[in-house]
C-alpha cells in the first residue's frame, strides 16, 4: 500500500520563473522524462515523480531554488509544457495546475477519455478524492492551491499537490501514486513534503479507524441529540479536562506509535525508497550540512580527472568541456540514480545553480550545452546509435566507482569560488539580472 513515507520544510517563495528560464526548464525536464521513458517505461516515471526526494533533486538539477516550494509549480508547468505536445508519443500526459488551472483538472480528465478511451470518470473521482483528502481527512494547517494530475494511457497515475499556509509561511507536497493504492482513506500517500506545523487532524492514519466509523456513524444520528453531546464536551474542556487521543484520529501530533519522528520506520515507496525525511531550511545560501561531499567528489572527480577513454563519444561533441561533463554527471543521476542517491536535493544544484544565484548564478551556456548533448544523445539512440546514450549512463557508474573505492571529498569552498569565479564566461545569469 503506498504510505507517507517523509516531511520536508518548504518555504514559500514569491516571484516567477523568468522565461529564459523557464523555456530551459521544458527542454532539459522533458528529456529527463524522454530518457526514463527510453530506459524504464512509464510506470517509473510515474513512480519517481511520487517521490518527494527525487521530485526536489529534479527541480534543483533544473536550476530552480533548491529548497523552496517554487520547485512545485515550476517543475509541473515545465513538465506540462514539454510532455503534452508529445503526449501521444510519450503515452503521458500533465493535467492541472496553480489555481484556476487546478480546477479544470476534470474538465482535461473528461476531454483525455473522449480521446483515447481511458475511464474518465474514475479518473476524475481519484482526482477529487486526493484533493479532498488532503484539504480535509488530513486537517494540518494547508490550504490546497495546487493539484496536478499526471497520467499514462495505460490508466496509471501520480497526483502531486501543494497547500499553503501563509501564516507561517510555509507550503506542504503531497504526492499520491496510482500503484498499489488500496484506500483513499487509510494511509493512502506515496509521500508527504512540508514543515512539522505540530498537532494535526490526520483521519487517513491507520489507526484512525475507529475516528472514520464514529464520525459515519453521528450522519446517523438527530441532530438533537448531537447538540446535547456537543454542550456536554464543552462544559468539560472548560473544567481542564483532556481528551485522550485513544486512536490517532483525534490528535495526531506527528508522532506514530513507534515514536520515529512522527513518520513510519522504514519501509518501501513504490519506487523502491524507504523513508523520505527532508528538512528544507528558509536561508537560501547552501552549506557544507546540505550535501554529501564525498558523493559531490565522485561528480568532480567524474568531470575532471576521468580518462578521456571513458567518455570519448562525449568528448568528442564539439564545445564540450568538463563542468558540462559536471552537470551531465547530475542529470544522468536524476536518470538513473536509485532512491538513496536523493537524500541531499541541495548536491544536484550544482548541476546548473540556481534562479536566486546559490550556490551560483545558473551558468545558461553549460545549461544549452547539456540540453544539446542530452537532445542529441537521445535522438541518435531512437534510430540505433546508442553510444552516446551509454556514454552518458557510464557518467553515473563512473562516479559511483569513484567514491566506492577513491573515497573523494569534494572542497565545498573551492568548487564555489570555481563556479563564481567562471559565473561570466559560463553565461551565469539569476532573476535579479536584467
Amino acid at each position: 500500500m503506498a504510505r507517507r513515507t517523509g516531511h520536508a520544510d518548504l518555504p514559500l517563495h514569491t516571484g516567477t520563473v523568468p522565461r529564459w528560464l523557464a523555456d530551459r526548464m521544458r527542454d532539459m525536464g522533458t528529456l529527463i522524462i524522454e530518457s526514463l521513458l527510453i530506459n524504464s517505461g512509464k510506470r517509473e516515471v510515474l513512480r519517481r515523480l511520487a517521490d518527494p526526494l527525487w521530485f526536489q533533486s529534479l527541480g534543483a538539477v533544473l536550476g530552480m531554488d533548491w529548497h523552496s516550494s517554487g520547485i512545485t509549480t515550476s517543475v509541473l508547468y515545465a513538465l506540462k509544457r514539454g510532455i503534452n505536445p508529445r503526449a501521444k508519443e510519450f503515452g503521458l500526459c500533465v493535467c492541472g495546475g496553480r489555481g484556476r488551472y487546478s480546477r479544470r483538472t476534470p474538465e482535461e480528465l473528461a476531454y483525455l477519455g473522449e480521446r483515447t478511451g481511458l475511464d474518465a470518470p474514475s479518473l476524475i473521482r481519484a482526482s477529487r478524492l486526493c484533493a479532498k483528502t488532503d484539504n480535509t481527512a488530513v486537517q494540518d494547517g494547508f490550504q490546497l492551491y495546487q493539484h496536478n494530475f499526471i497520467l499514462s494511457d495505460d490508466g496509471d497515475w501520480t497526483v502531486v499537490q501543494q497547500g499553503m499556509n501563509p501564516a507561517a509561511k510555509t507550503a506542504r507536497r503531497y504526492h499520491w501514486c496510482s500503484q498499489n493504492l488500496k484506500s483513499f482513506v487509510e494511509e493512502p500517500h506515496s509521500g508527504v513534503t512540508g514543515e512539522n506545523r505540530g498537532p494535526i487532524l490526520n483521519l487517513t492514519d491507520k489507526a484512525a479507524c475507529g475516528t472514520r466509523s464514529a464520525v459515519l456513524s453521528l450522519t446517523g444520528e438527530s441532530p438533537e441529540r448531537l447538540m446535547r453531546e456537543i454542550k456536554a464536551i464543552a462544559r468539560i474542556a472548560e473544567n481542564g479536562t483532556l481528551f485522550p487521543a485513544e486512536d490517532g484520529g483525534a490528535a495526531d501530533t506527528g508522532s506514530k506509535s513507534d515514536g520515529t519522528d512522527g513518520y513510519p520506520p522504514e519501509h518501501a515507496l513504490p519506487c523502491g525508497c524507504g523513508t523520505r525525511n527532508l528538512s528544507m531550511p528558509a536561508r537560501h545560501n547552501i552549506t557544507v550540512a546540505d550535501i554529501d561531499l564525498k558523493r559531490l567528489g565522485g561528480v568532480l572527480a567524474t568531470a575532471y580527472e576521468a580518462r578521456p577513454a571513458d567518455f570519448e563519444s562525449l568528448l568528442l561533441t564539439p564545445g564540450l568541456g568538463a563542468r558540462t561533463i559536471q552537470s551531465l554527471c547530475l542529470v544522468s543521476e536524476v536518470i538513473h540514480g536509485t532512491p538513496s542517491r536523493f537524500r541531499d536535493p541541495a548536491r544536484f544544484s550544482f548541476a546548473h545553480g540556481g534562479k536566486d544565484g546559490h550556490p551560483f548564478p545558473v551558468p545558461t551556456r553549460i545549461y544549452d550545452e547539456s540540453i544539446r548533448i542530452l537532445k542529441d544523445a537521445i535522438e541518435k539512440s531512437r534510430l540505433g546509435y546508442t553510444d552516446k546514450s551509454a556514454c552518458i549512463r557510464r557518467l553515473h557508474e563512473t562516479a559511483l566507482q569513484i567514491e566506492e573505492n577513491c573515497s573523494p571529498e569534494a572542497d565545498f569552498a573551492t568548487v564555489l569560488e570555481r563556479e563564481k569565479r567562471n559565473s561570466a564566461a559560463w553565461g551565469g545569469r539569476t532573476v535579479a539580472d536584467p
